[in-house]
């Protein structure tokens, strides 16, 4: 007989092995070879859920690349996914992600899914349980628990997966990383990230009015997991971003940019308290209480994280709508901090480090450190094929041999910690001022206290109602 080492060929030396036997040739199922088998060309079949705007963009980037077919499109809107069925002609096109995906599933390696973000989390599942890969636009869901789900379900699963939060593979956070670990800085206490958002209306009333749906719009669709109203113009197809039902606010739209340094750098994974301070419309507040529905002007928020493998605490705050913390000493008149977008600043026992948006640019305080001082050599790997394509290449190596910036294992913990951020501000607005008893109510500047290990907010019960949505029935996210 011979040994085990040559008895066992490989998947693909079986194959084609086989396909030669009496001098005929014969394909194999995509489906009998197994979840996520990849073609022997080697090349990754991909389908867009979520085919326009941000989606048009990110199966653009996908198809720069040689190994990479964009095989089937998904958009709700016909509006929308105009420019990618354009490029794509010869991919089917689906509105429901769900006929998509059965129809294709023999078909697709992989899925690029850049829907709001109600429907990250059932869109991201689905894909993940027939085995295919999964690239997920920030924030990686739109709640607390979907974003555990997910988490776990990367390790059941088996696939391959990435948020979509570019700078989590750009050389900024690495740099950043080197000159903390070398200890330039020493340990860290507190950081601080702010960001310009929102571009878009928040602080408003409720939209209300009858309107006809649009032909090329599949509204009930759209809406997804989130409960049914009528279809309102003010939400698509951008400024959904700024409705609780839909987005996730300046917050979810930005946080897993800025913050990516400080969850990367720091030894930290799940805060244990949270509060907040919130802006609202005045003027009508008194006489209607908070808009409820539409997220804030703008907020602060403080978190508060042990670390993992040492004592004591880490402060993190974050500022959106124009706030911003105060600026550093250290920093001169005329220099920028942080830049458009926002940014994050390390403060440390022996010095700082700022960043601008996506983790880009770090540098020591003063800045004339950068020349006076050392800098680190390189020791941590770049990306240079960048965040999409580092994706693409691991799918087609395979779960196991390859990894990415933002596997699931990390971005889960992380998207759960900036949404922790938005159950303080939806704690604190669902708080009527004008109503009697208000003063044992949340307020903001009460610290609510986090169970990450079971999900829980153990000293205001009402908060809870924000780490799981209730889902419209036919919907549901079960691993």
């Amino acid at each position: 007989m011979r040994d085990k080492k040559h008895f066992n060929p490989s998947r693909r030396r079986f194959i084609r092995n086989s396909a030669i036997v009496g001098g005929s040739f014969f394909i194999v199922p995509r489906h009998v070879l197994g979840r996520g088998f990849i073609a022997p060309s080697d090349k990754l079949n991909i389908a867009g859920i979520g085919a326009g705007g941000k989606g048009q963009g990110d199966l653009a980037e996908f198809a720069k690349s040689p190994k990479v077919n964009i095989v089937a499109l998904c958009d709700v809107d016909d509006r929308q996914a105009k420019k990618s069925r354009e490029s794509f002609p010869k991919a089917p096109y689906y509105k429901d992600f769900r006929e998509m995906l059965e129809k294709e599933k023999n078909t697709i390696d992989a899925c690029s899914i850049s829907t709001p973000d109600h429907t990250h989390a059932v869109a991201t599942l689905a894909a993940m349980q027939l085995g295919k890969h999964v690239y997920t636009q920030k924030p990686l869901t739109h709640d607390i628990y979907e974003a555990r789900t997910l988490s776990l379900a990367a390790k059941k699963y088996k696939v391959i997966t990435q948020m979509g939060n570019q700078g989590g593979s750009g050389d900024g956070v690495r740099a950043g990383k080197e000159i903390h670990d070398a200890g330039m800085i020493g340990e860290v206490y507190e950081a601080h990230a702010w960001t310009n958002r929102p571009v878009w209306p928040q602080g408003i009333p409720t939209p209300s009015g009858k309107f006809d749906i649009p032909a090329e719009l599949n509204w009930d669709l759209w809406l997804g997991t989130a409960k049914s109203i009528d279809y309102n113009p003010a939400y698509l197809p951008f400024n959904w971003r700024g409705w609780w039902a839909f987005g996730t606010g300046a917050l979810g739209d930005m946080a897993c940019h800025i913050m990516d340094p400080i969850f990367r750098i720091l030894d930290i994974d799940y805060p244990d308290s949270a509060e907040c301070s919130v802006s609202d419309v005045w003027t009508d507040m008194w006489k209607e209480g908070s808009y409820q529905d539409s997220c804030p002007p703008s907020s602060i928020i403080h978190l508060t994280y042990p670390r993992k493998h040492g004592t004591g605490n880490i402060k993190v705050s974050w500022y959106d709508g124009g706030l911003l913390p105060p600026r550093p000493d250290e920093l001169l008149p005329g220099e920028q901090f942080g830049n458009w977008d926002g940014g994050v600043l390390f403060i440390g026992k022996k010095g700082k480090l700022l960043f601008d948006c996506y983790g880009a640019n770090p540098r020591l305080l003063p800045t004339s450190l950068m020349k006076e001082k050392t800098m680190p050599q390189p020791s941590i790997r770049r990306v240079p094929e960048g965040h999409y394509i580092q994706w693409v290449n691991a799918c087609i190596t395979g779960y196991g041999n390859a990894t990415t910036s933002s596997p699931f294992e990390y971005a889960g913990p992380f998207a759960e910690s900036i949404l922790m951020g938005n159950l303080a501000i939806r704690s604190w607005m669902m708080v009527n001022p004008s109503a009697k008893g208000w003063d044992d109510k949340y307020l903001g500047r009460k610290k609510l206290l986090w169970d990450a290990k079971n999900m829980k907010i153990t000293n205001f019960d009402e908060a809870n109602r924000f780490v799981k949505r209730e889902y419209r029935d036919g919907w549901s996210l079960n691993l």
